[in-house]
């Protein structure tokens, strides 16, 4: 992606600005809260399929977030083969088993409690698509040599964010899993060493009878939340 000649500042007019007015903003915030209020994190999907288009841009959508240097230190892979996703819900299930039976410490575990979770991941085969999120230490330049990416975690978290974001627009349910430890996908999806997995997204559309954990609607109120230094 990047050429070493071509590393150089140059300066363009911002090419797109919003001109609202303060009654637009305030609406327009109004109307994001509300729309991101009704996202949810599921565990029971349907065999609905959704499109690789769909798919595709909600990625694209997420390779749009700032990063360190712009460097740009992620790379997503999506799959719907199912095969590869029995083969990651085996492995996961081996590392959760682990977790659960008292690896997680006993804290942990009784924080997950209201939650209902277990060793058990169904959605990793049942979800239509499974989007694999690994992090890059580092990228290489056009002839071939490394160089060194910055804010690698604050980078990937905020295109994470942004591909949750996109995919509840698109109408889709999402799940994030972190099976620790995911060297496996490194594994098996045949990705570099540089890569480090972060997190596993299952995406679908939800099961007509899905359910949501009870605790999953209780949220910080905005005082507990935001501080305002006026």
């Amino acid at each position: 992606m990047f050429a070493r000649e071509h590393i150089e500042y140059k300066a363009l007019d911002l090419p797109d600005r919003a001109d609202l007015t303060d009654e637009e903003m305030l609406s327009q915030a109004r109307e994001f809260y509300d729309t991101m209020k009704r996202r949810h994190t599921v565990r029971h999907f349907s065999d609905r399929p959704v499109a690789r288009d769909v798919i595709e841009k909600c990625i694209a959508t997420a390779g749009t977030a700032p990063s360190g240097a712009n460097h740009q230190p992620w790379h997503f892979v999506a799959i719907s083969d199912p095969e590869i996703k029995r083969q990651i819900r085996l492995a996961a299930e081996e590392e959760e088993r682990k977790f659960y039976e008292g690896a997680g410490g006993d804290e942990w575990l009784k924080a997950l409690e209201p939650l209902g979770t277990n060793e058990d991941k169904p959605h990793l085969e049942k979800a239509p698509w499974l989007i694999v999120i690994f992090a890059q230490r580092w990228g290489h330049f056009d002839d071939g040599t490394r160089f060194k990416n910055y804010y690698v975690p604050e980078s990937t978290g905020i295109a994470s964010g942004i591909l949750l974001t996109a995919l509840h627009l698109a109408g889709l349910v999402s799940l994030t899993h972190t099976p620790n430890p995911m060297k496996f996908l490194t594994q098996l999806l045949g990705r570099p060493d540089h890569e480090k997995p972060i997190m596993i997204v299952a995406v679908g559309h939800p099961s007509a009878d899905a359910k949501i954990p009870k605790v999953a609607k209780l949220k910080k109120p905005l005082t507990e939340i935001m501080t305002l230094l006026e």
